[in-house]
């Protein structure tokens, strides 16, 4: 897990939750923000977009991770995750893995309504993900 310094998580954290606040959530009023720091020291920011069909809603983790790497990123390093709640929230299964396909060893920080957060990495999220077996086995 690389090592940030805690200005750098705070300032993670506050553009998580600077993000937030430009959430689309009127089907379930749940509101999320997040901030990706690429591994060249940019930061993108992403809301999460509710669709009345709700196959279609994108989770904020995504958002982020959409805008880090339709400008160039190809390596993350971290990312925070603002939600309501009294522990915060984390990334859903399928951010996980999303997010795993960019760095292995990325710092989750699961930011509290409290301005506190807890720091993990997305590798102790989803220790096993998915690496494109269907790929390997059908020989290509």
């Amino acid at each position: 897990m690389p090592r940030l310094d805690d200005p750098q998580l705070d300032t993670l954290a506050m553009h998580a939750w600077e993000a937030r606040m430009n959430a689309y959530a009127p089907y379930s009023q749940f509101h999320v923000g997040a901030a990706v720091l690429s591994a060249d020291g940019r930061t993108f920011t992403g809301a999460n977009v509710e669709n009345a069909s709700l196959g279609l809603t994108m989770c904020a983790e995504r958002v982020a991770l959409g805008a880090a790497i339709s400008a160039g990123v190809r390596s993350i390093v971290a990312i925070a995750v603002a939600g309501e709640g009294p522990t915060g929230i984390l990334p859903c299964g399928a951010c996980r893995q999303a997010l795993l396909e960019f760095s292995r060893g990325a710092v989750v920080l699961r930011c509290r309504p409290d301005g506190t957060h807890e720091v993990t990495s997305i590798s102790a999220l989803d220790p096993s993900p998915f690496t494109g077996g269907v790929v390997e086995l059908a020989g290509i």
